[in-house]
């Protein structure tokens, strides 16, 4: 789950990770008003979208004041940022910036450990940083059964050639970012820019936070913070019905039992020519009721032209397959063609199923190839 600036900095300032003041607005005049709150001084008005390029899109602007923080709000409320409209902006005090560094917690999977991430080149594009200045960029791993030492943290400040004199201010900082990555159970925490002010403050002047959603039971009020009305459609749409989904840019619906299988599906139908339009595992054990579920969820996307189901039966019965096609093919308006490739537990009655009842618009197929290269021609056809 992916939090707002204004959500994360409010998760900074309950752990002690010092970060900048402000307030939330909807309105052109909560800007105002919040601006006033704030000292009437010279202010941030940034957008609240949860994506990057914020700044290159115009939708962090430095103001003088309240009126013209409400001009400028004014200008970013119904911004369009990578497909995220603006609907709140973040008003916060200007700082006077001396230095931007970069700082990132996430998790990485295939070393199963925590990773940190510290740079003195801030502000901009991490990842141009990386590739064009790989030194400039320090990378730590961190045992979790061992936790944060003062020796590791050494250790990533001098790789990241931070001054001395900030060693203290900064190194703090990130032992609270860290502290609080464990006690919100996030997958990351991101700060860029991390500020030094031209008094030697120490600010997270960014926050960009994201929790693992297995983890949200143990913390109701982060999962208050989610802003259902933002997120996709079809994404909503699975998550209140407990299908795992993700929607992609493509024409070819996927669906299939096990994540590994599916992202297989999705690799061999690119391989063949054909687009994904999403990701949709049903799990092991899906029945009939879930198919319907899960192909209602395909269906709500547009631009789906075809449907692929590549099910391995182990767990999840080839034969409760078929008959939850042919019960959601009852209960639905279904008009696009469907491809199955059904393989595993009682895979020859869930194929002898689908032969018997011979809806017009689904097609068998006994490899996962020949059901992708079918699925794409379909898909191109219609």
């Amino acid at each position: 789950m992916d939090l707002y600036e204004h959500q994360g900095k409010e998760l900074f300032g309950a752990h002690g990770v010092p970060t900048t003041e402000g307030r939330v607005a909807t309105t052109v005049e909560e800007v105002r008003s919040g601006a006033v709150a704030l000292g009437g001084g010279r202010v941030v008005v940034k957008a609240q979208v949860l994506t990057g390029g914020r700044g290159k899109a115009g939708g962090v602007k430095v103001a003088d004041g309240p009126d013209d923080a409400a001009a400028k709000a004014a200008a970013i409320f119904g911004l369009d940022i990578k497909g995220h409209v603006t609907r709140r902006v973040w008003v916060e005090k200007a700082v006077d910036i001396a230095k931007e560094y970069y700082l990132s917690i996430t998790f990485d999977r295939g070393e199963k450990r925590p990773l940190f991430m510290l740079s003195t080149m801030g502000g901009m594009d991490i990842e141009a940083v990386a590739v064009d200045h790989p030194d400039a960029l320090a990378r730590l791993h961190l045992d979790p059964a061992i936790g944060m030492r003062p020796f590791f943290l050494r250790r990533l400040l001098f790789a990241a050639r931070v001054p001395k004199d900030e060693h203290r201010a900064v190194g703090s900082l990130i032992e609270k970012a860290y502290a609080m990555y464990l006690a919100i159970d996030a997958m990351l925490i991101e700060v860029n820019p991390l500020v030094i002010t031209t008094t030697g403050e120490v600010i997270a002047a960014d926050a960009k936070v994201t929790v693992d959603d297995n983890a949200l039971f143990r913390h109701p009020a982060i999962e208050a913070m989610r802003d259902t009305a933002a997120a996709d459609p079809q994404e909503q749409m699975a998550r209140e019905r407990h299908v795992t989904y993700v929607k992609l840019d493509g024409s070819v619906g996927i669906l299939g039992n096990g994540a590994g299988l599916v992202m297989s599906t999705l690799d061999v139908v690119d391989e063949v020519g054909g687009s994904p339009a999403n990701f949709l595992d049903v799990g092991g054990g899906a029945d009939a009721d879930k198919i319907v579920t899960a192909l209602e969820v395909i269906l709500s996307d547009s631009k789906v032209k075809a449907i692929l189901f590549n099910i391995f039966g182990g767990i999840t019965r080839c034969d409760e397959v078929a008959r939850g096609i042919l019960a959601a093919l009852e209960r639905l308006t279904i008009t696009v063609p469907i491809v199955v490739r059904l393989d595993g537990t009682n895979d020859l009655e869930g194929r002898r199923l689908l032969a018997e009842a011979a809806p017009p618009n689904v097609f068998a197929e006994r490899t996962m190839l020949d059901a992708a290269r079918r699925v794409v021609a379909l898909a191109e056809g219609a």
